[in-house]
């Protein structure tokens, strides 16, 4: 019997030290035989992540001396792992025993997929998807769909196929992938470093690809607040930083049009209108970081 590849699941733990060690409990399940876990803690001022070592021995906990975002955390992991398979994973997401097999297939029946992810379901109703495949980025917004999001989950979702994009909560990518692209771009720190690593990995020649035969049930936005002035700043920072670093020259400037005609004075209006002062400034220091960092675009 062919022994069955390494997989390094590589998961971020920020503040949610309860939260990843449930993350952890139902990784314990896995019917996959051979896997590593790599945790990295990403300087949490509020947590003491030495309690999921002593829970958890299994597991390799790497304790960053800064706060590194989503995609340094993650890239130290990468540093560490084994596997032939990465598999990055939000803490704040749960899996099922049988979630790691039709990945890992996937990635074997076909080497022109580059990344793959699978359902995604809410944690709060498990009926409920959240993604389901991305669709194209738009030119104009700088902002994708996630199919699915908040369909039942009645069969409707179940045909796996090449998508526009992959979801930052779960996603698997060869080892031999990220050699020949590189890691995740570090700049973003929170958001939109997944689409921007899809794109470089379509590039490089490879497909996105949605898996429905494997989900996850996904708690959402424990780090961040669901609605923060944190999620503001960095969302509204990347969208544009994505743009510029992704669009050619002609999508560019139809998506800066319409971020200076539209975009920018209605979110602007609308945060007066509510007097909403703190996501004003946060909105505003993401605009501002785009005209004083023009070359940290590339």
């Amino acid at each position: 019997m062919t022994k069955k590849p390494l997989v390094s699941i590589i998961t971020i733990n920020y503040n949610e030290s309860e939260v990843t060690m449930d993350l952890l409990q139902s990784i314990r399940g896995l019917t996959y035989s051979n896997y590593e876990v790599i945790v990295v803690d990403n300087a949490s001022p509020n947590d003491n992540p030495d309690g999921i070592k002593e829970k958890y021995p299994e597991v390799t906990l790497i304790k960053s001396k800064e706060n590194l975002g989503f995609a340094g955390g993650n890239n130290l992991g990468v540093k560490k792992a084994k596997g032939d398979y990465l598999l990055f994973i939000n803490n704040d997401t749960i899996v099922p025993n049988d979630f790691i097999e039709p990945l890992v297939e996937t990635l074997q029946e076909d080497e022109t997929i580059g990344m793959v992810s699978p359902k995604i379901k809410f944690h709060w109703d498990s009926t409920l998807i959240q993604y389901a495949g991305y669709t194209p980025m738009s030119h104009w917004t700088i902002r994708n769909n996630s199919i699915g999001y908040h369909k039942k989950d009645n069969g409707d979702f179940d045909k796996a196929g090449e998508t526009q994009s992959i979801h930052g909560a779960a996603m698997m990518v060869p080892i031999s992938v990220v050699e020949k692209v590189g890691m995740m771009t570090e700049i973003y720190f929170l958001y939109y470093e997944e689409h921007d690593w899809a794109e470089m990995v379509k590039r490089a020649g490879y497909k996105i690809f949605y898996q429905p035969k494997s989900h996850i049930l996904h708690k959402e936005s424990v780090s961040t607040g669901k609605f923060s002035p944190l999620k503001t700043y960095y969302i509204s920072r990347n969208r544009i930083l994505f743009a510029r670093r992704n669009f050619k020259p002609l999508q560019l400037f139809i998506s800066l049009l319409f971020q200076c005609f539209v975009s920018i004075p209605k979110n602007t209006l609308v945060f007066i209108v509510k007097r909403d002062f703190q996501h004003l400034r946060a909105f505003w220091s993401a605009i501002s970081w785009n005209l004083t960092h023009k070359a940290m675009a590339n």
